[in-house]
């Protein structure tokens, strides 16, 4: 199906190629795993496959890349379009549409099909990948999560027969990774070819045939998926690979919260102290109510971990915390309210799709941006491995790079809350580790710190407490 051989390429302008005699070969109907570092090219080898290298991205190619039994630089990209289908790391930047339903349907439009064949093939869609709760919304009203599984969803519609994801749980619960796995195995057992980047490798134990592990824009080692399944965890950490087992809850205290968002309310009581104080938030989208919090307390010097499924409100209450969003109620910093306005002087966010937050020309110019003062940084980019890209632009980084861009520029920001909204995406065990190590530093300072996440690997190294949001009665979920 796949066959890619001694490619070397790099972006235009790149100092360096990002790949770089990468050979790989997949047979029709396989499931591979492409693991590795951040930055070893994972996204890349994607690009090639799906014809983004060389029809969109500029840059320099040499080698030959094969799909179908055709060079790929030769294919049409109608042709391309019907043979492949791709989940990018965030997926708001592969939507065409703004309703999930007429998303499904944008390929097989495209391409001609007959509207009743359309209409038939979203409805069986739809239920397949568990949407009917979100059927009929707007793509921009939906949490990062639900948006991942509508792009998963939208890959497949149109039935081709090579399916790239990339990092597709990165943003998924866990009762929404199970489904994903789900249809998975449907989709391998209805003949699909298809290639997976991931750092979240446990849901893939029994899933991949063969996993390829890449560093540096080459194969570095290949498993069969029984090897794999096999590995220790001593060997996995030598290769810089998340574990095989997934990572039991750890049980937390739960923060002094109640309302109708709140799963497991604990009624505020005692004085207010240094920390947040939220009374009566609520906020509504279209007449749909995401998040209704009678009170709550976020505490200062803590790690507070925002959980719950995809859908219940976490990323809502990031924007409100930061004074990016509308909302009804008040939030009170120490005792004294604070205002949209005067919340976004003293507040720093992650966000989930970090290439928003980038705004100069250099890794170094971006973490000046925030400063005050002369304060230096140099141990901070050694520490997020970021030392030897200080001078590249900012774009030119790896999804995970990024991350850990925005990451390092929020610990120098002297904020006096900063919220982390899935900081682990794109990110290897390693650098779970010091971004973990960037929130206690934060911690240790005093700083208000949540993190919002599925990711127990990152909540067993950093939370100290818990808020556990829920789905509000009435409101659509596909994690119920």
């Amino acid at each position: 199906m796949i066959r890619i051989d001694g490619v070397r390429w790099a972006y235009a302008g790149a100092a360096a190629p990002t790949l770089n005699d990468f050979t790989l070969k997949v047979m029709r109907g396989e499931t591979v795993v492409l693991c590795g570092p951040s930055g070893s090219g994972k996204s890349t080898a994607l690009r090639l496959m799906n014809g983004l290298i060389p029809h969109f991205h500029e840059g320099e190619l040499d080698g030959t890349v094969h799909l179908d039994g055709q060079a790929v630089a030769d294919l049409a990209l109608d042709q391309l379009g019907r043979l492949t289908g791709t989940v990018l790391q965030h997926p708001r930047r592969q939507f065409f549409t703004d309703e999930c339903e007429a998303e499904l349907a944008f390929a097989m439009e495209n391409f001609g099909e007959p509207a009743e064949r359309i209409r038939e093939r979203v409805s069986l869609v739809v239920d397949e990948h568990h949407l009917r709760g979100i059927a009929g919304r707007r793509l921009q009203d939906l949490s990062g999560g639900q948006q991942q599984q509508v792009a998963c969803a939208a890959a497949a519609a149109h039935r081709p027969p090579l399916l790239l994801f990339d990092e597709p749980t990165s943003n998924l619960s866990a009762a929404a990774i199970e489904r994903f796995t789900a249809t998975l195995s449907r989709l391998r057992a209805g003949g699909a070819t298809i290639i997976i980047a991931e750092h979240r490798l446990h849901f893939l134990r029994g899933v991949a045939d063969r996993v390829v592990a890449m560093r540096e824009g080459r194969v570095e080692t290949e498993w069969s998926g029984a090897e794999f399944a096999a590995l220790n965890d001593d060997t996995l950490s030598a290769e810089g690979l998340r574990t095989l087992s997934p990572t039991p809850r750890r049980v937390l205290p739960r923060i002094r919260a109640h309302g109708p968002s709140i799963d497991g309310n604990t009624p505020s009581s005692g004085p207010v102290e240094a920390g947040v104080t939220l009374r009566g938030v609520g906020c509504a989208f279209h007449g749909r109510r995401v998040l209704d919090i009678e009170e709550a307390y976020l505490p200062a010097g803590a790690i507070t971990a925002v959980t719950g499924p995809n859908g219940a409100g976490k990323s809502t209450l990031a924007r409100v915390l930061t004074g990016l969003q509308r909302h009804e109620g008040e939030v009170l910093l120490g005792g004294r309210r604070l205002g949209r306005a005067e919340r976004q002087r003293a507040s720093g966010i992650v966000m989930q799709d970090v290439q928003r937050q980038l705004f100069t020309d250099s890794v170094s110019a971006e973490l000046r941006l925030g400063l005050s003062g002369g304060e230096q940084f140099g141990d901070l980019l050694r520490s997020l491995d970021l030392e030897p890209f200080h001078d590249r632009h900012p774009l030119s980084l790896s999804g995970g790079q990024q991350q850990r861009l925005v990451v390092a520029a929020a610990r120098l920001g002297a904020r006096r809350i900063v919220v982390f909204d899935e900081p682990s995406s794109g990110v290897d065990r390693r650098h779970l580790h010091s971004i973990a190590q960037v929130m206690r530093e934060l911690a240790a300072e005093g700083v208000i710190v949540l993190v919002i996440s599925h990711d127990d690997e990152l909540l067993d190294l950093a939370a100290d407490r818990e808020l556990q949001l829920r789905v509000l009665d009435g409101a659509s979920s596909i994690n119920r």
